[in-house]
């Protein structure tokens, strides 16, 4: 008794099943199609880094709003430490209030420039901490047009 296997096609593929020799892969159409799903997953992993960065920060941001908060709620004369390393150093209320602001005001500047649209032209700009996150997703979405693109035309011909 003879068993049957079936037939797996994939969508790149010319001939029909059960012919024993398939027409040549378009290699321009396979080789764009690979770079272009590198590129889609490259870019998520960026956005999500991104993403992750954020969160961080905004959890820094809060805490620091948070302990600002609560120093402000303490008198003057209360004597306030600066952990640097493994030693505190006595500061006044007014010193600690201030560097807080700071590390709010720096959390959100970094925020900021993280979630800002890219400026000029994007292509230019260098992989790394500076790269924007809507770049990225912008990225992410015209890459997967593209393929889109590409395989309702291969679906064409």
């Amino acid at each position: 008794m003879r068993s049957r296997t079936r037939c797996r096609r994939s969508p790149t593929a010319q001939a029909p099943c059960g012919d024993k020799m398939a027409a040549p892969v378009d290699l321009e159409l396979k080789k764009a199609f690979t770079e272009l799903q590198a590129k889609v997953i490259d870019t998520q992993q960026k956005v999500k880094l991104a993403d992750i960065q954020i969160e961080q920060l905004s959890k820094t941001k809060k805490h620091a709003h948070l302990t600002d908060t609560e120093v402000m709620m303490l008198v003057d004369e209360t004597r306030m430490y600066e952990g640097v390393g493994r030693m505190f150093i006595l500061q006044s209320k007014g010193v600690i209030h201030n560097q807080l602001l700071e590390k709010q005001r720096i959390a959100e500047e970094k925020i900021k420039e993280l979630e800002e649209e890219a400026v000029g032209a994007p292509q230019i700009m260098e992989i790394g901490l500076k790269q924007k996150k809507s770049y990225l997703e912008r990225s992410v979405k015209e890459a997967e047009d593209n393929i889109r693109e590409m395989l309702m035309a291969r679906r064409a011909q």
